[in-house]
């Protein structure tokens, strides 16, 4: 895998030529700038930005003008490549708060391991009704400590509009959920997101992430989707370096008004 050039696909497919991530949400396409504007309860964000140190602090004020103007808070999705190079201080200084860094990684699907069986007793099931969607949600409240509101406004959402381009499943010891994640497929491009992996503490460590990346790597070939991509967490990249992923860049939430 050529790392330089699927970052600049990544880029330009997935960034620059972002699509709205579900209904209730729009593109807009201002200058330098892509971002995401969405209705209440919606995610709010500039995706991708081609700036250079001239041009850098009006964006960012007409990014803070925008989003403030419709009273809604927003994330400046800040990679590790972008430039000018000091665009995170200028964010900071500008009322930002960063949150903690991801890394990008990516792998070819092929190469993935797609045969990978979750441990005895457990069962991976995919979310297909409000009530999986629920479970969903549960897993990622526990896994990470956050409310899952959003998560559910947003799954619902797009369950209803176009349920073909995400995936949830869920890992369920009985009828206990463990553990949860998603797979997004973006039609036209040639990379299938995976989303929200996350075990419950008391179940981790037991191969249960590791199914879950192999149960949406075989529905992303079955789609044809040549590259899987990972905002990665510390817990998760060691994982996903043994399946084959390879680290391109790194991520960081830049927040305003939250």
């Amino acid at each position: 895998m050529d790392d330089t050039a699927v970052l600049a696909a990544y880029d330009r497919e997935m960034r620059e030529g972002a699509r709205a991530d579900g209904p209730g949400a729009r593109i807009e396409r201002t200058g330098a700038v892509v971002r995401q504007v969405s209705e209440a309860g919606g995610w709010n964000a500039v995706l991708w930005s081609g700036l250079d140190a001239a041009g850098a602090h009006r964006a960012i004020e007409e990014q803070i003008a925008r989003f403030t103007g419709l009273g809604q808070e927003f994330e400046w999705k800040l990679y590790g490549h972008d430039r000018p190079a000091d665009l995170g201080e200028r964010l900071r200084a500008a009322g930002f708060r960063a949150e903690d860094e991801e890394t990008v990684m990516v792998a070819e699907t092929a190469r993935v391991a797609q045969d990978t069986e979750p441990p005895a007793g457990v069962r991976v099931v995919r979310a297909t009704d409000e009530a999986g969607i629920e479970l969903v949600v549960r897993v990622h409240e526990e896994a990470f400590g956050t409310d899952g509101t959003r998560l559910r406004h947003q799954l619902l959402a797009q369950h209803a509009a176009d349920p073909g381009t995400v995936l949830a499943v869920v890992a369920l010891a009985g009828d206990e959920p463990v553990s949860a994640a998603r797979l997004e497929i973006v039609p036209g491009t040639s990379f299938a997101g995976l989303w929200g992996g996350g075990t419950v503490t008391r179940w981790r460590g037991r191969g249960i992430y590791r199914t879950l990346v192999a149960h949406r790597a075989r529905t992303a070939a079955a789609h044809g989707c040549r590259y899987l991509q990972v905002d990665a967490s510390d817990m998760s990249r060691p994982v996903l370096r043994r399946l084959g992923f390879r680290a391109l860049t790194t991520t960081t939430p830049y927040l305003y008004g939250a």
